[in-house]
């Protein structure tokens, strides 16, 4: 979302995002101001992309575009809307772990699917998968003759801050769809990670838990270490004491991408 929101500003169009919210308390529509709301009032992924683009949180898809169209939206990217039916969009992206890839192609509650694949697939017209190039090679060996539409490989890489972590010792802690891979991203870059503590995606980050945390960090010399989208959960007086590992989609090439939106006009 940042990637192509950042891509679509770099080429002089008002991009505005609309998202579901999701862990927000907010109904909306309203726009994300990171000063004004917090992660439980519109969500962390919200809080977190109103920082590159102008953000709206509304639980009515239709109402939150009409909304960022009034505002002056020119481009507007929906957040997880490709299973909504309130809005029918120009452009429909599939995003997948390659790692995880379609499961076992099965519906829930046999497998993770919402929907048949060929089902959601053919109202699609770009699948992106996401993951290491290893990863990405079987991902497309595995489900690629299954993809009736152009497949785009992508990662996310760790973006230059200027941080070593090289022999950093660290206890980290994430609230993501796959904790572990942030764990291994930290270890791939060379920093010890004591332990690792997954959470459920979106879970709350109490007091409890950061007190917790950050005595076992303490007794064994180790700081603290999460996502950019926890980071977004924590309490304003938790943020300077937490490192958090900022990561960035790497697309390897953006061709069929933008062939889709030279069709739109953009």
């Amino acid at each position: 979302m940042i990637a192509l929101a950042e891509r679509l500003t770099a080429r002089g169009h008002a991009v505005h995002i609309v998202s579901r919210g999701y862990g927000g308390s907010l109904a909306g529509p309203v726009r994300v101001q990171e000063t004004r709301h917090s992660a439980a009032e519109v969500g962390d992924e919200p809080l977190l992309l109103s920082a590159f683009s102008p953000t709206w949180v509304s639980k009515d898809r239709a109402a939150g575009v009409q909304a960022a169209a009034a505002a002056g939206a020119q481009v507007i990217l929906m957040d997880d809307g490709f299973q909504n039916p309130a809005v029918k969009p120009s452009l429909a992206l599939v995003v997948v772990d390659a790692a995880r890839g379609f499961g076992n192609g099965r519906c829930i509650p046999a497998g993770p699917l919402r929907e048949p694949m060929p089902v959601g697939l053919a109202r699609a017209d770009l699948v992106i998968a996401i993951g290491a190039a290893d990863v990405q090679a079987s991902f497309a060996a595995t489900w690629g003759p299954q993809v009736p539409v152009p497949l785009v490989t992508a990662e996310l890489l760790p973006l230059q801050t200027g941080m070593d972590w090289q022999g950093q010792r660290l206890l980290a802690f994430a609230g993501i769809a796959d904790p572990e891979r942030f764990f291994t991203t930290l270890r791939n870059l060379g920093a010890d990670v004591i332990r690792g503590e997954g959470l459920a995606d979106h879970a709350p980050l109490s007091e409890t838990l950061l007190k917790r945390l950050e005595a076992e960090a303490l007794a064994v010399g180790a700081q603290l270490v999460t996502t950019e989208k926890d980071a977004a959960r924590l309490p304003p007086h938790w943020r300077m004491r937490v490192l958090t590992l900022v990561v960035r989609l790497d697309v390897n090439d953006w061709t069929a991408i933008d062939g889709e939106l030279a069709r739109l006009g953009l």
